[in-house]
């Protein structure tokens, strides 16, 4: 029992590191976005990755229960509502364990108006390792991811970024 509350503990520590301290770090520009096909939070359809080519993409990887990623939902719906018109999409990407039905909940609670997805363990190994949340990837129309995000992004960053790959 008090293995679990120190190994509890830790993981929580963690997570509020994570979180204190977001970072950016530039990846290749020749790094491929990873294919994945996983079911919508929507309807359970399986969504491929193709039916995002040749489009800038903001993927993020989130739960519903962690604060940074609730926190940035309402800067998500409205870039995607601002810029989907431009060749761009957020893509949400869910490692909630509680499953589809508790992240259907909070898509619907929070009007979250792009396409939400649940994630596996192999798509976010493919990603390179998601070890905390949020982590978000930018990728460019050619399908390359050109920046890694850790934790909560700032709207004035995401905008700048995501328009440089617009123009």
């Amino acid at each position: 029992m008090k293995k679990t509350q120190i190994a509890v503990s830790l993981s929580c520590l963690f997570f509020v590191l994570m979180f204190s301290f977001p970072m950016t770090a530039d990846v290749e520009a020749s790094t491929k976005m990873p294919d994945f096909s996983l079911k919508s939070v929507r309807d359970g359809r399986v969504v491929d990755s193709t039916v995002f080519s040749g489009k800038a993409l903001y993927i993020t990887f989130f739960a519903t229960w962690c604060p940074p990623c609730v926190k940035e939902v309402p800067v998500l719906v409205e870039l995607q509502d601002q810029l989907s018109n431009s060749g761009f999409s957020v893509v949400g990407l869910s490692v909630d364990e509680a499953g589809l039905s508790v992240v259907a909940d909070f898509v619907e609670k929070n009007a979250i108006n792009y396409p939400v997805l649940m994630a596996e363990f192999k798509t976010t190994m493919d990603f390179g390792g998601v070890f905390g949340i949020p982590v978000s990837f930018l990728v460019n129309k050619k399908g390359n991811v050109v920046k890694r995000y850790t934790g909560y992004v700032q709207r004035k960053v995401l905008e700048k970024d995501i328009h440089s790959l617009l123009n």
